[in-house]
């Protein structure tokens, strides 16, 4: 020991080192609990639930008139029907339109909601009238929509006579004939669509005038101020934020507008695909402004509408279908994206994983969402993610009318078609919309099997979060740690997984149906669905305006990205097909015959 060094100062050294120690540990539990209010993925929980808890406050209190009664009606109807026939008959499907006519977001203060928070109206070839629609022109439509509905009623009139013979000649032999009662079923199916497009021509005869300007304006000033808190608690600039918001949300009502249009709407080219579009012409070509770029939020809109998704994922639903269509969602989705990933690293080749996982992801759990998820799992950069994204968006407009048309010409049951769809086809509205063309039946299992998807989404999360810090990332010989896992892990997804539980929770304690009055055509699609749209909606417009053609190139050299969504869909359509096939006509018929 030197001379000058008493015998008390290495013990005081090392005191010195342990309280630094300490207070680097207090630092980080402080940093992480500062994070709850910090970080955009908490940030998108609690603006979430905040837009849950209102929209409940807002519904609940307010019952539809009469709606216990109908539903009490309706439902005395439905039990006497199934115990009379082996199949749904006009009359079930009578009651459960009526049971279905309450609706929450129909009262008065549901209908202020949906006109405020509504997205430019449909046009055909003056994108003007999407916003605006004077007195003379609302006529003009009105007339040509009575003319549309007299068609479309004359034929759900001769549907229904046709499906009320077939049912009554499958009655007139006790129903034993296996042959009348498919034939009524059929039947009974060609009425149903027929009578969905002669409702959907009716609501196009009450076209009145309208103005949608102010509501817009109105709507951009509510998101903006909602949004800010984030901004604000995240240390961001509240002057640079407002005006910014302004440019995104306008691009983004160009989209809307987009999607409105009529052969646009036709062929599934939606929202999505052109807020990517928009933003990405603007950002290729003028470029996209700096003051610009802080309401360029992608994370921060996208994780928040995430959380909103999650109250629609609902486990009484799921458990309707059953054990079928968690077969075909959660066996083939895994076996789908880790032989994809595979493909990707050992065929193809791609270089960046981050890439290859996240378009394996898109592609064979729920397009969007997934990717989102994913990305923030693995840390892909956002060119990344926008290469996916975009991919997903064409494949999906193509799928939603293609697979429907191929259903129907090769003569397929559309419970199976609903599934192969639901579990197939990545975006939750481009299934419901490919379900409906094909029958109510094809649309409730195509729904159902996607939902049942959509849950996969914190799982894989949480998969690839591990993977990647355990195998990706991880040093030889050095182990993984929790806290590694715990740091990478998108927590955005537990709102996500709490919304769902809880949203359940209120659905199996009201009742199926008071729920579904309610929450469902309350709550859900009369106020957090509206939101979550438009939040989707700036997230794909900041895609495109974030990302640079320069940035992307790279990965398209030989095609292989294409190359490998085409081959994993490929893939996954039949696997897909081929499961539903076998847990729904096989394994499990009982629970088919009662779909």
């Amino acid at each position: 020991m030197p001379a000058d060094m008493s015998p008390t100062e290495p013990d005081e050294i090392v005191r010195q080192e342990i309280n630094e120690g300490t207070d680097v540990v207090v630092e980080r539990a402080t940093s992480q609990w500062s994070d709850l209010w910090k970080k955009e993925d908490y940030l998108a929980i609690w603006l979430g639930f905040i837009i849950l808890i209102v929209g409940l406050l807002i519904y609940l209190p307010r019952a539809p008139k009469g709606m216990n009664e109908k539903i009490a009606e309706a439902n005395s109807i439905l039990k006497r029907e199934a115990e009379r026939a082996p199949f749904k008959t006009v009359a079930w499907y009578k009651a459960t339109d009526a049971k279905r006519k309450p609706k929450a977001m129909d009262e008065p203060l549901g209908k202020t909601i949906t006109t405020f928070t509504n997205k430019p109206h449909g046009w055909t070839s003056n994108p003007l009238q999407a916003f605006i629609l004077n007195a003379e022109q609302a006529e003009v439509r009105k007339a040509k929509a009575a003319l549309k509905y007299e068609e479309a009623k004359a034929k759900k009139e001769a549907a229904l006579a046709r499906a009320a013979g077939a049912e009554l000649a499958a009655e007139s032999a006790n129903f034993e004939s296996h042959q009348l009662n498919e034939g009524a079923t059929a039947a009974i199916d060609d009425w149903r669509q027929a009578n969905r497009q002669a409702s959907d021509a009716r609501k196009k005869t009450s076209v009145k005038p309208y103005n949608q300007f102010p509501y817009l304006a109105g709507l951009m000033v509510v998101l903006a101020v909602f949004f800010s808190v984030g901004i604000k608690l995240m240390g961001c600039s509240l002057k640079k934020f407002f005006p910014a918001f302004v440019f995104v949300f306008i691009v983004a009502v160009l989209a809307y507008m987009m999607e409105g249009q009529a052969t646009m709407k036709e062929y599934g080219f939606g929202y999505a695909l052109w807020a990517i579009i928009f933003g990405l012409i603007i950002s290729n070509t003028v470029g996209t402004p700096r003051w610009v770029m802080p309401a360029v939020q992608v994370e921060y809109y996208i994780k928040t509408g995430l959380v909103l998704l999650g109250a629609e994922i609902l486990f009484g639903k799921i458990l309707a279908i059953g054990i079928p269509g968690i077969f075909v969602a959660w066996i083939v989705t895994p076996i789908v994206l880790v032989s994809t990933f595979i493909f990707g690293q050992k065929v193809l080749k791609i270089t960046s994983k981050t890439l290859n996982i996240t378009i394996s992801a898109d592609m064979s759990v729920c397009g969007v969402s997934a990717a989102i998820a994913t990305a923030a799992a693995c840390r892909a950069k956002k060119e990344e993610l926008t290469l996916s994204v975009g991919l997903s968006m064409m494949f999906t407009a193509i799928m939603m009318v293609v697979m429907p048309t191929f259903i129907k010409a090769v003569g397929m049951p559309h419970v199976l078609g609903g599934a192969w769809m639901g579990g197939t086809i990545d975006a939750t509205g481009a299934v419901a919309a490919a379900g409906a063309f094909l029958s109510d039946r094809a649309l409730y299992v195509a729904a159902t099997v996607k939902m049942i998807q959509n849950m996969l989404i914190g799982v894989i999360a949480f998969c690839v979060a591990v993977y990647w810090c355990a195998r990706v990332e991880c040093a030889p010989g050095q182990r993984v740690r929790a806290m590694e896992i715990w740091h990478r892990f998108p927590k955005f997804v537990l709102g996500f997984i709490a919304a769902s539980i809880i949203f359940s929770l209120f659905y199996e304690s009201m009742g199926n149906d008071v729920a579904d009055v309610m929450l469902d055509q309350g709550v859900l699609r009369g106020f957090a669905t509206l939101l979550r749209d438009w939040f989707f909606c700036l997230a794909f417009t900041s895609i495109g305006l974030a990302t640079n053609f320069r940035e992307l190139a790279h990965h398209f050299k030989g095609g292989k990205p294409l190359i490998l969504y085409v081959c994993g869909q490929s893939f996954n359509l039949i696997l897909t097909l081929t499961m539903a096939y076998i847990m729904f006509y096989k394994v499990f018929p009982q629970i088919t015959a009662k779909i």
